[in-house]
């Protein structure tokens, strides 16, 4: 096993154990993370260095065997060229001049010789040259020329056997040096493999030790938005900067938990104890009206059926507080395939007596639409009634439908007071009255267009006030158009 695998092995396993990545913050977790996952590619680099260092000395080593051999062998030629000289020369001359000039001659060939025989073992033609050799020392008793000829030839060709044995020498260790670098190659092709596969996982571990808690925090965040029961329990093992912001969301999903219990509680309450002395009145108003307590003269009777509108409307708006509550609850619509003509047929009649001094102008240019049905009933209760509540006397109420290819669009118009362009921002949020007196003298509770605004985000849509060429001020209703769902 080689050092890189005995670092990859030992970072893993710190990893799994956590010793490194148990850090308390975040930025030492991810600092952490940072430097584990560096140790195998820090390893993968020593090694590499470690690989280049040894194929540069193996690379060098060669190269000046091959160039100390090649040279060792031209010096053995040119000391044969001498050689052979000398040997002729001797012939002709005879003399101890030449003859030492032989001796010299032989002595230097031998050194030449040796020096590659003793370097190189794996040259053949070795042993035969220095057969010859020593029988050229006894060139003194060569009396025929043809004998000196004769090894002469022979010591040529002793020479080229050498020659072709060096050239298969060299030609061999290339190939080795060649599967010695192939061989370190494949090595260090797996062993990257091997290491930057670790150092991947140990990235995928630490970023995953980052992701499960913000994984969390979105869940709990999605929990807090849809009133989803219960949050999870606290983390124990998160960095500190995100278990803080845990804590927070649980501290912030309690604060909103006792601040529905409150207005629930409130809103229950008020319309309960608006509902005792209401029941009371309508009583009252039915016992007049019945004669039950002594007839009634005309102007009582009016003055009773004005009371009797009163009750009837008070207890629209303590309605209308109930249905709020309900409406904040509701998370999930339920499309369905709505007929908007019938609907808005029963809505006229539930507003008949208001809308006595008014004029309808209704285009629907579709009939049905797909959107949650009571939704969109409380849509066009609350238009109406804010029409009927706010529009001019005597002039027209216009109840329009028009669809395109992904929206329904249902626009309630009026004339009356223009609407500010600095008051729309704000007109559709709870509690905000408009402007002016009313038309039937109640005080209004400011939450007939937050109804419509939060009905028509519960379907996907938007509330908006835009400009119309036949009235004054038009309130319009987006509905997205879906398949509907049962």
């Amino acid at each position: 096993m080689s050092k890189s695998q005995r670092y990859a092995m030992l970072a893993t396993s710190l990893i799994e154990s956590g010793s490194l990545l148990r850090l308390g913050s975040l930025r030492q977790l991810i600092l952490g993370s940072f430097l584990v996952a560096l140790v195998p590619l820090a390893a993968l680099l020593w090694q590499s260095q470690t690989d280049l260092a040894r194929v540069s000395q193996l690379t060098v080593k060669e190269t000046q065997h091959i160039a100390s051999l090649v040279s060792k062998v031209q010096q053995l030629e040119s000391a044969s060229v001498v050689l052979e000289r000398a040997l002729r020369q001797y012939q002709v001359l005879k003399n101890d001049v030449a003859a030492g000039l032989v001796e010299n001659a032989i002595g230097r060939f031998s050194e030449q010789h040796g020096a590659i025989c003793d370097v190189e073992k794996r040259v053949n033609g070795c042993v035969q040259l220095r057969q010859t050799v020593t029988t050229l020392r006894g060139f003194r008793a060569f009396d025929n020329p043809d004998m000196l000829a004769n090894q002469l030839t022979l010591m040529r060709q002793q020479l080229a056997d050498i020659d072709v044995s060096v050239d298969d020498a060299i030609a061999e260790r290339l190939v080795v040096q060649q599967q010695d670098v192939s061989a370190m190659q494949v090595r260090q092709t797996w062993l990257s493999a091997l290491l930057v596969s670790v150092s991947l996982a140990l990235i995928l571990l630490g970023s995953q030790l980052i992701i499960n808690p913000v994984r969390k925090l979105k869940l709990i965040i999605r929990m807090l938005a849809r009133q989803q029961g219960h949050l999870p329990p606290l983390s124990t093992k998160a960095p500190r900067e995100l278990a803080g912001v845990e804590q927070d969301l649980h501290w912030l999903g309690e604060r909103l938990a006792q601040l529905e219990h409150i207005r629930t509680a409130l809103l229950r309450h008020a319309a309960h104890e608006l509902k005792t002395p209401l029941a009371s009145m309508k009583e009252g108003c039915a016992l007049l009206s019945d004669g039950s307590v002594g007839e009634l003269s005309g102007p009582q009777q009016e003055v009773m059926s004005l009371i009797n509108a009163s009750t009837t409307r008070l207890n629209t708006l303590i309605e209308k507080l109930l249905d709020y509550n309900l409406l904040l609850q509701q998370a999930q619509p339920k499309f369905t395939l709505v007929d908007v003509d019938h609907m808005v047929k029963q809505c006229i009649g539930d507003y008949k007596l208001a809308l006595q001094k008014h004029k309808l102008d209704i285009d629907l240019a579709c009939k049905s639409i797909t959107a949650d049905e009571e939704l969109l009933r409380r849509i066009l209760d609350n238009l109406v009634s804010n029409a009927v509540a706010h529009g001019a006397l005597d002039k027209t109420i216009h109840i329009r439908l028009s669809v395109d290819e992904h929206n329904a669009y249902i626009d309630v118009a009026n004339d009356g007071k223009k609407i500010p362009k600095e008051k729309i921002s704000s007109l559709f949020e709870p509690f905000i009255r408009g402007e002016g007196a009313r038309n039937d003298n109640v005080i209004g509770t400011g939450l007939g267009l937050s109804i419509v605004a939060d009905c028509a985000r519960i379907m996907h849509g938007d509330a908006t006030v835009i400009d119309v060429d036949y009235a004054d001020v038009c309130f319009r209703v987006r509905i997205p158009q879906q398949e509907e769902k049962h």
